[in-house]
């Protein structure tokens, strides 16, 4: 490393080397300056004087300087290591990966490279090559303990945990016997949890549970020994000792879910169904009866009985439960309560003891059988929970009358206008929501997360500009909008994406989908830095299960969200050209050939002019904020905040199937992603990829409707495109011929037949008969009528039940707009549509899409006038150059 300098310039090169390990960057360039002018054309100087730049944000410049130096000098390992960082630094690790091993090649012994690789090779998980890299840094430095522990891991990571045992055993073979001295232990205690678990992982059950009681005195971490010994006694089957240590643990913790589960099945009475028979439910109560009484203080053990037991042991319990957290006031009751509504009866047995409750506190202000007087607000409580409940349940006349008396009890929780906006939101009023969600945010303006629910039902009332205004109130000054980028704020981009999405502006709503699916890649690259300091630290078994959880990172739902929002945006993009693009590609078409390159040349030219500018631009006004190392803090200038460029697109479906791929990878059992991957598909032309997700399709729902619909419109496709001519298409049809059969639903049957036996099943489905419809119409265009018959024709029945009050509809608003949409843009029979909207809007009276008559969308209604107080109240607040957030000021415009 600067060899070949006279000694001063050597020392100076030296200094080159410290200052930009240690960030001094301005006093690195003014010594490769200083160098330089002697030897111009000195390789190894010239890259790390780009190194140094590219830490200063001057890449193009970097770049340069690297590929120059290494020009003049091929065969020194610094200059390619140097262009390997330089790749690093850009993310482009496949690139850095092949610099090192140039480098490598030259010197093969440097610890630094080596280092440099393996950590490269963890984060693209070339497994082989990391396990070759570190045991190559382990025979070039064996006296280094991050050596001996990377080398386990790789093999861990490499699917042999047995060798990554013997690695960890050869390596306490060096130890000695005092080991680990006092500041070491913690660390120490963690490698041989590590090996524990390996051992675990590979097996060895009776080894592990020996080597981990033996190496207790050296364990610092006892809760986790503990839950380790328990965890290895159970795969043992040694239940009784499993079932003292576990009633160990829950002394230290009684609210620990997990412990309970473990106690569970080391007395054999665990299902994970969480289905038991009468006798298994008579011994879970009484163990959990004795429970209680060792850690009576205990949420857990109260709350746990209610999902095993039935009947009137269920309604005591549930009393025993929800009485004094009634009587004490806590706002996620039902939150806790709403797993119990998926079990049959519970609902209902719920809604009548909550009923009962309200009853005997409204006329003895006391609790049934109880003789103390409970606090006034004890019934405002039990009217919040009641109005959750009925919403829940989908009765939202029932459940605002109840969330309304709440409110007139008491006007000042602000949780009960939160409740109220949800309810309106269920009922369809998306507007009157927001308006109801802004009046909350007012009564208490300090805190976030009231602030943060406001700004989702603004969005989902399509109130994007407002809802940023308000979403920056709990951002840093400065760029606020960027801000919620930078802060990662997934939420709001998936909602603002939607919003956009609804409201035609795709540019828009791409630009936020794919501002999630950035933080994602964002998520992976930041795992790098974890790669040595997890084996420096020892956490090793956070480590590995960080590395586990990065591998499934995209089947998220957030991720999930994002893509399926992008792919739709580009399919649309595909059906519908956006008229700007499609009015250039007119005037190309009018071209010649010769003068289309030329129009083409001359756009590329104007936009490499602009961007150029802009970087000047930048670094102009960069200039003023540098620091004392010689680093720039640059803000990056966006230069398509609209999203137009992103709607100019050439190939939609291929940027679509790029996400597409990913949720296949990481999403298979999700019935969206296979029909979007029937829909981008057919609209490629790609008949075996569409038949594949139909297949997919039919595997995970058979009886669904999107299945029906895409196996019909499959068929229906096939069947009408001619006979084929070219050996692929005769490839493609001999392999159709073949699975036909295979599908029971249309083997031995035309579609129509399929149509009409999978209407018989649903009969009483509006959502199936619904598809039936437009398959209907699809096979048979002149049946148009009566598939317009098929839709109107179905009722809307009752749900059976117990429950005390008004009956429970099956139809569900979002299926109706569904339905709606169908008649408008696909059957395309408006008078049909309009009788479909009239019809629902009596039964969904609160609901702005059908113009409900009690809906915000109908002049002189109650929720119009809440939405027209919250518009003047928001143009009062965006008029006012200072924000009332934290101001009083922010009342004065609060009507209860």
């Amino acid at each position: 490393m600067g060899a070949s300098l006279p000694p001063k310039e050597a020392n100076l090169f030296k200094l080159i080397v410290k200052s930009y390990e240690t960030k001094q960057y301005k006093k690195g360039l003014k010594a490769a300056d200083q160098i330089l002018k002697k030897f111009p054309e000195h390789g190894e100087t010239l890259s790390m004087k780009g190194l140094t730049l590219n830490c200063m944000d001057r890449k193009a410049e970097a770049y340069d300087l690297v590929r120059l130096g290494l020009k003049n000098d091929l065969k020194s390992h610094v200059c390619w290591h140097v262009y390997g960082l330089l790749y690093r630094s850009d993310r482009e690790y496949r690139e850095a990966i092949k610099c090192y091993r140039n480098a490598l090649k030259i010197d093969p012994d440097n610890i630094e490279i080596l280092r440099d690789l393996s950590l490269l090779q963890a984060q693209m998980r070339d497994l082989k090559g990391f396990v070759e890299t570190r045991q190559q840094l382990l025979t070039l430095k064996p006296n280094h303990r991050m050596n001996w522990i990377g080398f386990s891991v790789a093999h861990h990571l490499n699917s042999n945990p047995s060798k990554a045992v013997e690695i960890l055993e050869a390596y306490e073979g060096t130890l000695e016997d005092d080991y680990p001295p006092e500041g070491e232990r913690c660390e120490h205690g963690e490698m041989l949890l590590y090996k524990i678990s390996l051992l675990d992982e590979c097996g060895s059950l009776e080894r592990a549970l020996g080597e981990l009681r033996k190496k207790e005195p050296k364990i610092v971490d006892k809760l986790s020994y503990k839950e380790q010994e328990v965890s290895l006694l159970v795969k043992l089957g040694r239940l009784e000792e499993a079932e003292k240590l576990y009633k160990k643990l829950l002394a230290i913790n009684p609210d620990n879910y997990r412990y309970y589960e473990g106690l569970q099945v080391c007395v054999g009475l665990f299902s994970k169904n969480s289905e038991y028979s009468p006798e298994e439910i008579e011994r879970l109560d009484e163990l959990y009866k004795s429970l209680g009484q060792q850690n009576g203080w205990s949420s857990a053990v109260k709350r746990i009985p209610l999902d095993f037991l039935q009947g009137d042991k269920f309604k005591d319990a549930a009393d025993n439960y929800i009485r004094p957290l009634l009587t004490k006031g806590v706002p996620s009751l039902f939150s806790d309560l709403s797993p119990l509504y998926d079990q049959p009866g519970k609902a209902d047995i719920l809604e009548q003891l909550i009923l009962w409750l309200e009853h005997s506190i409204r006329t003895s202000g006391q609790y049934p059988g109880s003789t103390e007087k409970e606090p006034p607000s004890t019934l405002m409580w039990i009217l919040f929970l009641l109005a959750q409940h009925y919403d829940r349940r989908g009765q939202c006349d029932i459940a605002l009358s109840k969330i309304d008396e709440a409110i007139k009890h008491t006007p000042t929780v602000i949780d009960l206008y939160s409740v109220k906006s949800r309810i309106l939101k269920h009922a369809g009023d998306a507007v009157a929501s927001a308006a109801l969600a802004d009046e909350a945010r007012c009564m208490d303006l300090a805190d976030r997360y009231i602030n943060s629910d406001c700004v989702k039902r603004m969005l989902q009332a399509d109130q994007v500009a407002l809802a940023e205004k308000t979403a920056v109130l709990f951002t840093k000054d400065g760029d606020q909008h960027n801000n919620l980028h930078d802060m990662q704020c997934m939420w709001y981009e998936l909602a603002s994406g939607e919003s956009y999405f609804r409201q035609g502006d795709l540019g828009r709503a791409l630009k936020n989908f794919l501002a999630v699916e950035k933080h994602y890649a964002d998520i992976t690259e930041d795992q790098f830095d974890f790669h040595s300091y997890c084996l420096r630290k020892m956490t090793l078994r956070a480590y590995v299960d960080m590395l586990r959880f990065q591998d499934r990172l995209h089947s998220e739902p957030y991720f999930q969200k994002a893509a399926i929002g992008a792919i739709r945006c580009y399919i649309k993009l595909y059906d519908s050209p956006p008229k700007s693009s499609t009015g250039e590609d007119d005037d190309m078409s009018n071209l010649l050939p010769s003068q289309k390159k030329k129009m083409r040349q001359k756009q590329r030219k104007a936009e490499a002019r602009a961007k150029k500018e802009a970087d000047v631009k930048n670094e102009e006004t960069n200039n003023s904020g540098v620091s004392k190392s010689g680093k720039r803090h640059v803000k990056p200038v966006d230069t398509d905040p609209h999203g137009e460029k992103l709607v100019q697109v050439e190939d939609p479906l291929l940027e679509a199937t790029k996400y597409l791929k990913l949720l296949q990878k990481h999403s298979p059992d999700s019935l969206d992603t296979h029909v979007l991957s029937f829909e981008v598909n057919m609209r490629k032309q790609k008949i075996l990829l569409a038949f594949q997700a139909v297949k997919q399709l039919l595997r995970l729902n058979v009886e669904h409707p999107d299945s029906h619909r895409c196996l019909i419109k499959f068929f229906c496709k096939v069947d009408s495109m001619p006979a084929p001519t070219t050996d692929g298409e005769k490839l493609v049809w001999s392999v159709l011929d073949a699975e036909r059969p295979l599908i029971s639903q249309v083997h031995g049957r035309s579609l129509m037949e399929a149509n009409e036996v999978f209407l018989e099943k649903h009969k009483d489905s509006l959502m199936h008969r619904a598809a039936v419809a437009e398959m209907l119409n699809l096979l048979e265009p002149q049946r148009k009528s009566e598939a317009i018959k098929l839709i109107e024709g179905s009722t809307n029945g009752v749900v059976p039940r117990n429950g005390a009050l008004g009956p429970i509809k099956e139809w569900k608003l979002k299926e109706c707009i569904a339905v709606h949409k169908l008649l408008e843009t696909v059957l395309i029979d408006h008078a049909a549509a309009s009788r479909w909207k009239t019809r629902c809007s009596e039964l969904f009276p609160y609901s702005t899409y059908f113009e409900g008559s009690l809906s915000s969308a109908v002049p002189n209604s109650v929720n119009h006038q809440i939405s027209k107080d919250a518009e003047r109240v928001g143009a009062n607040r965006s008029a006012n150059s200072v924000s009332d957030n934290g101001k009083l000021d922010g009342f004065k415009e609060l009507t209860i």
